[in-house]
């Protein structure tokens, strides 16, 4: 249920995106007074609300003490790693 809630969540924000991306493209090709404005708007929005979103995450990660898309990843020298690197200075 909850895997099913984020990705409403995704969807409705993938939604928001393209209707921006639409909205922007349109003010851009229209020539009305406030044009400006709202294009300056739309370029805003665009950049703000994927930002806003990940700002979301990660609080909602740090309240509730649960693993985010927004937290660093682990990584961790696997056991294939422990080979001591060739000199190259022998020939």
């Amino acid at each position: 249920m909850k895997k099913n809630k984020k990705q409403i969540a995704a969807l409705i924000c993938v939604i928001l995106l393209v209707l921006l991306y639409i909205a922007t493209l349109i003010v851009a090709l229209l020539d009305f007074p406030g044009s400006d404005r709202m294009f300056a708007a739309c370029l805003m929005a665009t950049v703000g609300l994927p930002i806003l979103l990940w700002i979301y995450i990660w609080v909602y990660g740090k309240f509730t003490g649960k693993h985010t898309i927004t937290d660093p990843l682990d990584i961790t020298p696997s056991s294939d790693s422990t080979e001591k690197p060739e000199d190259d200075d022998q020939e």
